[in-house]
């Protein structure tokens, strides 16, 4: 049996553009929590500063196949001028 993989993504939106980051990560929420082998993908910390994506994925070859996903390739496109810095994304 493979280990859960337990990520944290956080996002750093520009001066201005929480809400529009915001939109952008719910949509792809609606997407990621349908693909195969995703247990959690859920935004679990937000402020003006910051907006913290909690994800946990049932196998590593899962995250693999989401992170090779449209919802991604269409979330890092809306989020690609909206965000102050790169996406941090850390394994717990």
């Amino acid at each position: 049996m493979s280990e859960i993989i337990n990520l944290k993504a956080t996002f750093i939106p520009n001066e201005g553009e929480f809400f529009r980051v915001k939109l952008a990560l719910d949509i792809a929420i609606e997407q990621v929590v349908e693909e195969p082998g995703c247990i959690q993908y859920e935004i679990t910390e937000e402020s003006e500063e910051k907006i913290v994506l909690t994800e946990q994925w049932a196998s590593e070859e899962d995250l693999d196949k989401h992170s090779k996903g449209i919802a991604v390739q269409d979330l890092n496109e809306s989020l690609s001028a909206l965000l102050a810095e790169p996406v941090k994304l850390e394994r717990l």
